[in-house]
């Protein structure tokens, strides 16, 4: 499981590497160069997927639900 992912902002093409959360989803993300409000592309479920050098790790741990807690070893939480 990857928690690290180099987000490109699609307005200005500055890149911020970021680490992903395992117990939600990043539905915005401002641009810390030109301050743009980035949101998931249509279809994709989260920055990282649409922006990220990594998908979010719902989505490496093969979950359908992008939103789905995982633990950092890529299982599904199931504390949650």
């Amino acid at each position: 499981m990857q928690l690290r992912s180099d987000l490109t902002c699609p307005a200005c093409g500055a890149v911020e590497q970021l680490i992903m959360p395992t117990d939600a989803c990043l539905f915005f993300h401002e641009c810390s160069a030109c301050h743009a409000r980035l949101r998931p592309n249509a279809g994709d479920c989260c920055v990282f997927c649409s922006f990220g050098s990594v998908p979010c790790p719902p989505i490496q741990a093969g979950s359908t639900d992008c939103c789905a807690p995982v633990t950092t070893d890529g299982t599904p939480d199931s504390a949650s």
